[in-house]
């Protein structure tokens, strides 16, 4: 006796050959459709539940939303999923892409996340203004320490450039990392006409 399997098959000999072709498109296509419905019933019955579970047991709102965020993602990877077997995507070939690229994402990260935080910082020193160019600031370690103290000559994308004087006359720069300056606390007198004011 024939197995449930083996019906489509068995349907496909009995059909002449330009009928095969067209089945070949047609069944998985209606196939991909019918994940697409199945998947957007599944994430409106997760909302009615979660919005029925919300009102009942005065759950935050934030959580709610939350809550229906990850299991929409979740319902749309797993659709996805489903789409790219009916493709002929194999799922071990993409689980070995997916770790693949995200190990090598992660070590990219790691390895540049000093310089990307710093670029970031830049950013925000730029449209946040906490001190400007000639500016007189002092980096200071906590209330009671002096801190690193100077006239900003240049900001770029790394470094602040502090020129601070020395005691004999001799000026020298610092060169600080613009991350630094929001975990520290930053004392500014500004350059009024070569004299510094607070």
């Amino acid at each position: 006796m024939p197995t449930f399997h083996a019906f489509p098959a068995m349907i496909r000999d009995l059909l002449p050959r330009w009928n095969q072709r067209v089945l070949d498109f047609v069944v998985p296509t209606l196939e991909i459709v019918l994940i697409i419905v199945v998947a957007s019933m599944l994430r409106l019955v997760l909302r009615r539940v979660l919005k029925s579970i919300g009102a009942r047991y005065h759950v935050p709102v934030e959580m709610m939303i939350g809550a229906r965020r990850i299991g929409s993602v979740i319902i749309s990877i797993a659709a996805l999923l489903l789409i790219l077997d009916r493709l002929g995507v194999s799922g071990a070939v993409l689980w070995t892409a997916f770790t693949g690229f995200a190990a090598v994402g992660a070590v990219a990260f790691f390895a540049a996340w000093s310089v990307l935080s710093n670029i970031f910082c830049t950013f925000l020193i730029v449209t946040t203004r906490p001190f400007r160019l000639h500016d007189h600031i002092e980096l200071l370690e906590n209330g009671e320490k002096p801190g690193l103290k100077g006239k900003v000559v240049d900001i770029n994308l790394i470094y602040t450039t502090l020129q601070e004087s020395g005691e004999n006359g001799a000026h020298t720069v610092l060169q600080i990392p613009n991350s630094l300056f929001f975990q520290r606390t930053t004392r500014r007198w500004r350059d009024a006409g070569g004299i510094a004011q607070p």
